[in-house]
Parts: C-alpha cells; sequence; structure tokens
C-alpha cells in the first residue's frame, strides 16, 4: 500500500534518511522501532505527506502522493502525530466531527452520513459516553482514543500513528494498542505506529521494521527477526529474548548493566531461556492456553512456536483538523526531529 524508493529526507542541513527503500505490507499492523533521533518519526512524517523528501517517492498504492489532491489523501490516510494540542473547550464529538472535513464542501457541510460516521468512530474507539465531556478534561488514555476516534471519522484505509502511547501509563498503552490491534482485526485497517517498547512491538505487530541511523536494519514478521544480535546491533543492549509466556511472542529481556544487581538463583539468561520453553507457564499463567491476544493472526500461544535467543554481556554471536499534505495539527517535537544524526551509516538490508 504505501512505499518508499530512494527517500532521502531530513531538516534544514541534516540529512536523516538517505535513500531509503521500503514496503509496508496491505491490512497489518506495522510497528516502526529504533533507538531515539533514528529516523522513526521522520520516516511516518515523509509518508503522511507532512515533510517534503528532498529526494526520492513515497509511493500511495502505487501513485506518487505528492501528485495527489490533498483532499484524496485525507480519504485515504488518516494521520496521528506526536502529542497533538487540543483547542480549548473543544468537546468530545466536536473534536471527532472534525474528522469529517475531508467530506464537505462549501455547498454540503453537514450530512447524516458525516454524523452516522461519527457516531460509529467513537463507538469503536468507546468514547460515545464522553461525547458531551470537553476534551481537555479527559484522562491520557481517553484522550488518545478521541484522537484515535477523530481519524476513524475520516473513514480511511490505513492510519499512520506516531507514538500514539508517549506519555500513557501502562494500562491506557494496552487500551490504546488493543483499539488498535482491533481496528486492525475486525475492521481490516491497515495500522503503521512507531514506538519505543520493543514488547509491546512484538506483541502487536505483523509486521516489524528496526531503523538506525536512518536506515532499516530488519523488516519482518517479530518471531522472524527480533532477536538477541538484532538487539545489540540496533540499541546496543545485551539481552536474552524468551518467548513471552501470555502470547508467545519474542519477550526482550535486558542483560544486567550493573554488577550490583546479582541475578536470583536460576534466573540467569540460560536458566531463563531453559525454564521458559520448557514449562510454558510463569506465575501460574500457562501460555499455551489458546490463541494469543494482541497478535490477532490465530498463532498458538505455546511458547515452543517461538525460538529462544540468548546472549549473554559481552558476547559476540491544530487545528485539529485531518491531517494530509501539511495540514497537520499543532504538535510537540519529536525525538527525531529535535536531533537526527546523518543517516547511510548502517546498511539496509531485510527491505
Amino acid at each position: 500500500m504505501l512505499s518508499t524508493r530512494d527517500l532521502v529526507a531530513g531538516y534544514d542541513e541534516r540529512t536523516v534518511l538517505d535513500g531509503l527503500d521500503l514496503d509496508l505490507p496491505r491490512d497489518a499492523f506495522t510497528v516502526i522501532v529504533g533507538p531515539n533521533a533514528c529516523g522513526k518519526s521522520t520516516l511516518l512524517r515523509t509518508m503522511a505527506r507532512l515533510l517534503t523528501p528532498r529526494r526520492g517517492t513515497v509511493l500511495l498504492d502505487g501513485a506518487a502522493i505528492r501528485d495527489l489532491p490533498t483532499r484524496e489523501v485525507a480519504r485515504r490516510l488518516g494521520v496521528l502525530p506526536q502529542s497533538p494540542l487540543v483547542p480549548e473547550g473543544v468537546t468530545v464529538a466536536d473534536l471527532v466531527g472534525r474528522g469529517r472535513q475531508p467530506y464537505q464542501r462549501w455547498w454540503r457541510q453537514w450530512s447524516a452520513e458525516d454524523r452516522e460516521a461519527v457516531d460509529r468512530a467513537m463507538a469503536l474507539a468507546d468514547v460515545a459516553g464522553l461525547a458531551d465531556r470537553p476534551v481537555d478534561t479527559l484522562s491520557g488514555g481517553q484522550r488518545q482514543r478521541v484522537w484515535i476516534a477523530m481519524t476513524l471519522a475520516q473513514d480511511t484505509e490505513a492510519l499512520l500513528l506516531d507514538e500514539p502511547t508517549t506519555f500513557l501509563d501502562l494500562a491506557h498503552q494496552v487500551e490504546v494498542l488493543d483499539l488498535l490491534h482491533r481496528l486492525r482485526v475486525e475492521r481490516g485497517r491497515t495500522v503503521v505506529a512507531v514506538l519505543h517498547d520493543l514488547n509491546q512491538a512484538a506483541r502487536y505487530a505483523d509486521h516489524l521494521i528496526a531503523m538506525r541511523s536512518g536506515a532499516v536494519v530488519a523488516a519482518g514478521p517479530p518471531r522472524d527477526i527480533l532477536t538477541a544480535d538484532l538487539v545489540r546491533d540496533v540499541f546496543g543492549l545485551d539481552c536474552v529474548v524468551v518467548p513471552c509466556p501470555v502470547t508467545g511472542a519474542p519477550l526482550v529481556v535486558p542483560g544486567l548493566a550493573s554488577p550490583s544487581l546479582a541475578p536470583l538463583p536460576g534466573t540467569t539468561a540460560t536458566d531463563l531461556a531453559a525454564g521458559t520453553a520448557a514449562s510454558g507457564s510463569i506465575g501460574g499463567t500457562d501460555a499455551a492456553a489458546g490463541t494469543a491476544p494482541g497478535t490477532g493472526d490465530g498463532r498458538d500461544a505455546g511458547p515452543e512456536s517461538a525460538p529462544v535467543t540468548t546472549a549473554r554481556a559481552g558476547d559476540r554471536s491544530t487545528s485539529a483538523a485531518p491531517i494530509a499534505a501539511g495540514a497537520a495539527p499543532a504538535a510537540r517535537p519529536s525525538a527525531d526531529d529535535a536531533a537526527s544524526p546523518r543517516a547511510g551509516s548502517y546498511p539496509s538490508k531485510g527491505h
């Protein structure tokens, strides 16, 4: 659906993406991960036509996105940047309703179809009961669901979200990611999100993209590419990768960086990997009981279905309107935008 060819992008004198070729699968939940300032947000902004590339092309279903009318892009891509700012006093229903702007004309400001789309979006995001509440009085998780509802009201086939779980506590992070997962599974939406949490990315993503220094290091299903070697290459972190006891997805456990953090008996990287693979349960939770929640592809949740990879330290093995063509709501600068190193220092592979 979305792809890039020889994409070069950056800010002022800094080049962030340098000759990037990438293909994002349709009807999948794609998560982009990588260290701070590696180009994740820059890539998302360029694909959403919020940032003009210096060279190369972003393709939407084979057509250069820069050549498409703004209204058409807004009807096909819903974009949610980092920390969008809410106009003071606007209610939930008003904010979600702004998602219908791509469908309105001067002679057609509002219709029954618009009303139905807004009601449907609020129901999907579970914010219908908040319709009359001012958005700035809501909790972080509720507010993020409202923004997602606004993008849903656009009725687009794809959603692009830049760190949708930033500043949320763990319960609200899971709440938002569960919603995005349901949209992919139940509504057939293509979802692309930038996340910082590797374990959340592995749990929810169908397709994982790992970036470093403006280049793609690896891309594919998390169970195929998320290994201790990849984490070391991308993040410079020694770790052990074991199956999650709940979903069977890869679970990254950082190694001990401080000698004062002595491991408990039976909890070394080797013990953890061997014990989890053998027993399939932690704390009484049976990892093989049914389909993995959050994966959406019916794969077996048993830990036997995911490879175990270990590595010891030292080893070497707004306006709140719909967003298109630069019409982004006001947002705080992203880490990528604030300090992006020159790209191209790491070879692109896996795509």
